[in-house]
């Protein structure tokens, strides 16, 4: 007897298939990662490509390949990530606002600012701050972009977002960092993402910020889509072969 599992979908991959999320069914329980996304390639051969290159992400961690799915887990599958440079509707009554637990990671689709940001990580004993800041540039190539929407798997990104910070602490002791991400529609020169970092010295407050602009880059569910007069394109890992799964220590 055939069971079925809830699949979240996101960005060009939810468009490309017509649905937010699946109630798939499956033959039994449990299957593993590629498993599933064998069965989804077959059911929806249009996406094929896309599934394929796509990793799951099982309880909001990803997996991989051969991790097996257990009925009553929440999965999604996860397009290559935008670069971090839906969600809640836009039209919502409220705004999407949402903060991890120590206060140091936020989404939301409010104007962000950068000193907002920067004042979570200042400390007595520390020497050196900075912070990075991405905003809507207008000219890509020869591409002019009107804006951008972004979109995210909200509690996975905060739950990526808290893994580059313990990682940060472990690589670079007595570092501090909050991070700050959009969501929603980002207009022209506004700022779509503030990652701030403060360190004793000022060679491992760069070397730091560097690392966790790479880390959401690469791991963090966050999609943006470049809308441009006459088209959009939802923008992923440009690359290479994408691998958000945890970096051997």
């Amino acid at each position: 007897m055939k069971s079925n599992i809830q699949i979240l979908l996101f960005a060009g991959l939810a468009e490309k298939i017509g649905h937010q999320a699946l109630d798939f069914p499956v033959e039994q329980f449990p299957l593993t990662a590629k498993e599933l996304k064998d069965l989804l390639s077959a059911a929806y051969p249009e996406a094929s490509s896309l599934i394929q290159i796509s990793f799951a992400a099982v309880n909001h961690t990803y997996a991989a390949d051969d991790q097996q799915i257990q009925s009553g887990d929440e999965v999604a599958l996860i397009p290559p990530v935008s670069g971090g440079d839906g969600l809640e509707p836009s039209d919502a009554a409220e705004p999407v606002h949402h903060v991890s637990a120590d206060g140091m990671c936020v989404i939301s689709a409010l104007p962000l600012s950068s000193d907002d940001t920067l004042v979570k990580v200042l400390h007595p004993n520390h020497g050196a701050s900075l912070s990075f800041v991405g905003t809507t540039r207008e000219i890509t190539g020869d591409m002019k972009t009107v804006t951008l929407e972004y979109e995210a798997y909200i509690p996975m990104a905060l739950a990526e977002m808290q893994k580059i910070i313990t990682q940060m602490y472990k690589l670079w002791p007595g570092t501090s960092c909050a991070i700050s991400h959009r969501v929603g529609i980002v207009d022209i020169g506004e700022i779509s993402v503030v990652i701030a970092v403060s360190a004793p010295h000022r060679d491992t407050c760069y070397t730091a910020s560097r690392y966790a602009i790479e880390e959401l880059k690469r791991s963090v569910p966050i999609w943006k889509k470049e809308v441009w007069a006459d088209g959009s394109q939802w923008k992923g890992y440009q690359t290479g072969p994408w691998d958000p799964l945890p970096k051997s220590e």
